[in-house]
């Protein structure tokens, strides 16, 4: 009788472990200071290994950020209308931001001011993995009829980002769905009916 393995894969596991080094000396050093050497060693891999999956440091650094704060967001059911669709994808938003260790994405923020590829890096990985998280959204209210088309996705995607990300991480204020009601309410609803008036112009 064949025993059933839970275990992962040792390709999986070998990947996990060197993206745990990668955050583990991230946390330790820095960005700036943190080699592909000392990566290799603390995760006990090659750097062959490492390379044949990632082309860099900034490459791994924001695979292991967005592993370690479950970035992709789970798919959303559809609420039946507009505002209930944000509220959702707002709330999965505020869960997955505030999973996330304050000092190392602040530390990484940093760091994207002076190393061009890392920012480059994240803004194609992580910011418009949030754009994205609107998509079905948008979507789903154009079949309905409550958009049109031609709704900036990359405004709406931004505004709500650094929003919840002020409350986290830099004001303190509650980040709770009382204002992400507000948020919808008072910003986004009024802004999408406002650019949905401009669209059908």
């Amino acid at each position: 009788m064949r025993v059933k393995n839970d275990d992962p894969p040792r390709g999986e596991a070998r990947e996990e472990a060197i993206l745990a080094a990668t955050l583990e000396l991230l946390t330790e050093v820095g960005y700036d200071r943190m080699t592909m050497d000392a990566i290799a060693t603390r995760a006990h891999a090659s750097k062959a290994t490492i390379y044949r999956r990632w082309s860099g440091k900034a490459e791994m650094v924001v695979t292991a950020v967005g592993r370690h704060a479950g970035r992709a967001m789970a798919a959303q059911p559809d609420p039946g209308d507009l505002r209930a669709d944000l509220l959702g994808t707002l709330r999965a938003m505020r869960d997955g931001l505030t999973e996330q260790d304050a000092g190392l994405l602040l530390g990484l923020m940093t760091a994207m001011h002076h190393d061009d590829e890392l920012a480059r890096t994240v803004r194609t990985q992580m910011i418009d993995d949030k754009r994205q998280a609107f998509d079905p959204v948008l979507d789903r209210a154009r079949a309905r009829g409550e958009l049109p088309d031609g709704i900036d996705r990359t405004l709406l995607a931004e505004l709500c980002s650094a929003m919840l990300f002020s409350r986290a991480f830099v004001t303190g204020e509650p980040l709770d769905d009382a204002f992400l009601a507000e948020l919808v309410d008072h910003v986004l609803m009024p802004l999408l009916r406002h650019r949905a008036g401009e669209a059908k112009c």
